[in-house]
């Protein structure tokens, strides 16, 4: 049975925890107005490789904004971001920020209510402060390390499961469309009674698991900007986080899954049996 992560916590001073909630907290206020009030309204993207892949000037304004607040707030914190890349020396620091603007942008574009602005504080262990805004709902959901996790201030505990019949499971498509084997997922998860949902926001998906409202989610392939600050999450409010071989890892290089305790290993499972045969 997969257990909850044996990894030791690695301490990090109290101050710049809190300060780090107390900033990103704002940021993602400040990112909650900006996002209700242009969603679906003469957005202008242009698109990079795939044509799922949005951008637009909504993207680019708020992380500048983002970056000019993080570094006159934290001036020797380097900041990596999903428009405009990495600041210097942000692969050997200490700590990092991680942004994405908008997560979900082809929704965003369209108006269709279900985006999310994520923002996390990472170290060599994983997220140490995550902060997601989910505009449409009116809810900035954060978390710090060994503090557990918050929605709209109010605690959230994951209460386990046992089963997957009758819940749901999230994923996202790859860059270019489905993942190898997902066809396979989708019908071995209907075979247990299970649903699985394709909503387009990676960010939120991982919520979702956190908040219960899925037993799961499950992404072939993402970003650090992506997830970081809903696995920081997951991760306070109880669930497992495992890469595609089963392996205990905060941010997985190789795939990524994150579950209820008691139903990871079933589609944990699934997943690996797909893939194979995809």
């Amino acid at each position: 049975m997969t257990l909850l992560s044996s990894r030791p916590p690695r301490p990090v001073e109290p101050g710049l925890l809190s300060r780090a909630l107390e900033v990103a907290g704002r940021l993602a206020n400040d990112a909650t107005d900006v996002i209700t009030a242009t969603a679906g309204r003469g957005a202008h993207p242009s698109t990079l490789d795939s044509p799922f892949d949005w951008v637009t000037d909504t993207d680019r304004i708020l992380e500048r904004h983002t970056r000019r607040v993080l570094t006159a707030e934290f001036p020797g914190i380097p900041v990596v971001g999903h428009e405009f890349g990495a600041d210097h020396g942000a692969d050997v620091a200490e700590y990092r920020w991680v942004v994405d603007s908008v997560d979900g942008t082809a929704n965003y574009v369209a108006g269709v209510p279900w985006c999310a602005y994520s923002l996390a504080l990472v170290d060599v262990a994983g997220p140490v402060v995550g902060v997601v805004a989910d505009p449409y709902r009116a809810q900035i959901y954060a978390a710090a390390r060994g503090r557990g996790a918050r929605a709209n201030g109010k605690p959230v505990k994951l209460a386990d499961r046992c089963v997957t019949a009758g819940a749901l499971v999230c994923t996202e498509f790859a860059r270019r469309g489905p993942w190898p084997g997902m066809g396979g997922f989708i019908e071995r998860a209907a075979a247990a009674h299970t649903g699985v949902r394709v909503l387009g926001s990676a960010a939120l998906s991982i919520a979702q698991v956190a908040l219960g409202h899925a037993a799961a989610a499950v992404l072939h392939s993402y970003h650090e900007w992506d997830v970081a600050g809903s696995v920081a999450m997951a991760i306070e409010a109880g669930a497992v986080v495992l890469d595609r071989h089963g392996e205990d890892t905060a941010l997985p290089t190789d795939g990524l899954l994150v579950a209820a305790p008691g139903v990871a290993d079933e589609v944990l499972g699934w997943w690996q049996e797909t893939a194979h045969a995809g």
